[in-house]
Parts: structure tokens; C-alpha cells; sequence
């Protein structure tokens, strides 16, 4: 199966179309993003393999997604808990963490000792509109989340990856690679980087909306938010 790439660029743009041309709310948008994670994490983790999933979050829509999940998995069943060293302003972002809080999810403040307790791990650093450098805290986070020994999903894009050109050449993120990637809406450039379980999330989208973007989107199976798009030997669509 070969899907099309779309740039940061037309990702931002789509969004723009989505809320201004078709309807949705962000809020819409970043349920249903949080929800294929969650979904992919149920496909990849099941909670008989370990109910521990730490998601740590960026400060933008992909921490958001993240804070959704975290939501969904506790409602699966999981124990998540939220690494959140830069929390989003926006009163969106309050609300998600208060829902959280009502569920008792724990917001904890030691990575280190955090990674070494659980299962598995969800990176919601950044998405499509990152353009590094990178600033602490999260060169430090990434270096942690790379040298982690558990399986980590990455959200949109591994996290400190370049949208269109991949991992960096050196330094934190230079030898990241997740288990498993869940791409929103549609692949980013820099798939075609990548090695490991590769997802399709974001089952909202208008056939008008698909032409216009040239996105050749493939079938959800049943009621599923999650499609399965695998990568050949050398990790390309």
C-alpha cells in the first residue's frame, strides 16, 4: 500500500480547511487524534502485556493528542501516567488535565524513575509543526526516551525528527527510533526514515478535503479509528 506524504505545510493547512470550511472544533479534532493513539496503543500493548503506560507530553496539539489518550487508556484499563514539563497555556489544554485529575491520573515529576517503572511509553512531544533546534528540557527528555527499554509509540512524528528530513545527524534523537508510529491524518515526509509498526489515524476526513490534499487514504476496517499501513525492508511507504 502506497500513501501519499504531506508536508507541515499542507497538515497546517488542512486543519484550517477542517475548521473553517468543514465544521469541526479543535477540541473534535484533538478527541479524535487522542483517540486513534489510544487505539493504537490497545493494538500494539495490549493491557495484558502491562497496564503502565507513561505518555509524555509537549506543550502544543501533539501533547494534547498525548493528554487524550492518557483519558482513553484508563478507560481501557491501563494505569497511564503524564510526564508534562511544559503544559499548554491554552484553556483547552486545562480542561484535558482536569479531566485527568478527576480520573486520578498521576502527574509525575521524575522521568527517569518514571521510564524505569513502566510498560510501555507514548511520545507526544512534538508533531507535524516542529522545526527544532531543540530547548531544554526536552533535549534531555528525548535523550531519555531514546536509551528507554521499553516499546515507545511515537505520535505524527518521532519526536526531534525533522518533518522532512528525518532523524537529526548528531546529538539527542540522532538514533531514535520507536516501535511503533501513528501518523494523524496522513504521513509526514520524514516516514519514509522510518523502520518499525506504522499506523494511520484521523477516520474524519471528506472525500473533497482528500482530493484537494491528493491523499489517497485507505480503507478503516469495521469500526476501527486505526489502520495498520506497513514499510518495506528499507522503512518507505
Amino acid at each position: 500500500m502506497s500513501l501519499k506524504a504531506i508536508s507541515s505545510k499542507d497538515a497546517a493547512s488542512l486543519d484550517k480547511d477542517l475548521m473553517e470550511i468543514g465544521g469541526w472544533s479543535l477540541d473534535q479534532l484533538m478527541e479524535l487524534a487522542g483517540l486513534s493513539v489510544s487505539q493504537a496503543v490497545y493494538r500494539i500493548h495490549p493491557p495484558s502485556s502491562g497496564k503502565d503506560v507513561l505518555v509524555i507530553c509537549g506543550p502544543g496539539n501533539n501533547g494534547g493528542d498525548g493528554l487524550v489518550a492518557a483519558r482513553h487508556l484508563a478507560h481501557y484499563g491501563y494505569k497511564p501516567s503524564i510526564y508534562y514539563p511544559k503544559q499548554g497555556k491554552n484553556e483547552l489544554y486545562q480542561r484535558l488535565k482536569t479531566q485527568l485529575e478527576n480520573l486520578s491520573i498521576p502527574f509525575i515529576s521524575d522521568l527517569p524513575v518514571a521510564i524505569k517503572s513502566a510498560d510501555f511509553l507514548v511520545d507526544a512531544i512534538f508533531g507535524f509543526s516542529f522545526g527544532g533546534p531543540l530547548r531544554e528540557p526536552f533535549p534531555t527528555i528525548i535523550s531519555q526516551i531514546e536509551t528507554a527499554n521499553i516499546p515507545v509509540l511515537s505520535v505524527d512524528a518521532p519526536s526531534s525528527w525533522d518533518i522532512e528530513s528525518g532523524p537529526p545527524k548528531e546529538g539527542p534523537g540522532s538514533k531514535f527510533m520507536p516501535e511503533a508510529l501513528i501518523s494523524l491524518t496522513a504521513p509526514k515526509p520524514c516516514v519514509k526514515y522510518y523502520k518499525g509498526r506504522h499506523f494511520l489515524g484521523g477516520r474524519f476526513l471528506t472525500k473533497s478535503i482528500a482530493d484537494k490534499y491528493k491523499l489517497d487514504l485507505p480503507e478503516y476496517p469495521g469500526i476501527e479509528q486505526i489502520v495498520e499501513v506497513g514499510v518495506d525492508a528499507e522503512g518507505r511507504l
